[in-house]
């Protein structure tokens, strides 16, 4: 099971005419990254989707029991990875993207975002979907699968990315960012790589660029 407790939604005050959908970090679950957009984002026109990873066992933290949308086995470019786990995972988030058209908003009004583990997952899940989305964004995060990458996927080679990253991060250093933005631009050229002091977290800049980016490639209709 990839998902635990229902997502948090954050509804728009005004017309809905887009949709971010955004993956919490190891550990973590949506309510605080829907707490960030309620207060720091503020876009009237955009819903807010915040997914809950179940509960799983972490070989990275000793087998321990927490969210996680995969498992992680380490934390380095060439570290084996959970192929199955993410495939999963992928699944689950091609089939929110599914459910957001279904609804009525097209593929290029959902932007997928994430911090960390989930932005690895919301950059990999992006660039293998059947169609062009608005845009992916990746905080303090890194790149799965990249020997997969581009591969087939044709949709997302011109999605503009978004990556911001603290360059004081000591569990997911900035090289990672670094060498995420360089793999992707290998196929994509739309890359944009942000730079912050800060560890692994988040700052009032980083959110600033963040809504900005937002609006540039998802303005209001």
């Amino acid at each position: 099971m990839v998902a635990g407790s229902d997502p948090v939604v954050v509804n728009p005050s005004e017309k809905h005419t887009a949709t971010l959908i955004f993956f919490h970090g190891l550990g973590d679950q949506g309510h605080g990254w829907s707490d960030v957009a309620k207060s720091e984002l503020k876009l009237k026109y955009l819903k807010g989707i915040f997914p809950n990873a179940a509960n799983r066992k972490v070989t990275l933290n000793f087998g321990m029991n927490m969210p996680a949308w995969y498992d992680l086995y380490g934390l380095s470019p060439d570290v084996q990875e959970d192929d199955a786990g993410i495939a999963n995972a992928t699944k689950y988030v091609h089939d929110l993207i599914d459910a957001e058209i279904k609804a009525g908003i097209p593929a290029k009004r959902i932007v997928l975002g994430g911090f960390s583990m989930g932005g690895a997952l919301a950059l990999y899940a992006g660039l293998t979907y059947k169609e062009p989305l608005g845009a992916i964004v990746g905080l303090s995060s890194f790149l799965l699968q990249r020997n997969k990458l581009p591969g087939d996927y044709k949709a997302n080679l011109q999605t503009p990315i978004f990556l911001g990253h603290g360059t004081n991060d000591f569990l997911v250093p900035f090289t990672f960012g670094q060498l995420t933005a360089e793999a992707i631009k290998q196929f994509n050229p739309n890359v944009e790589l942000h730079s912050y002091p800060m560890e692994h977290s988040s700052c009032p800049q980083e959110l600033r660029d963040f809504k900005a980016f937002l609006e540039k490639h998802i303005p209001q209709q």
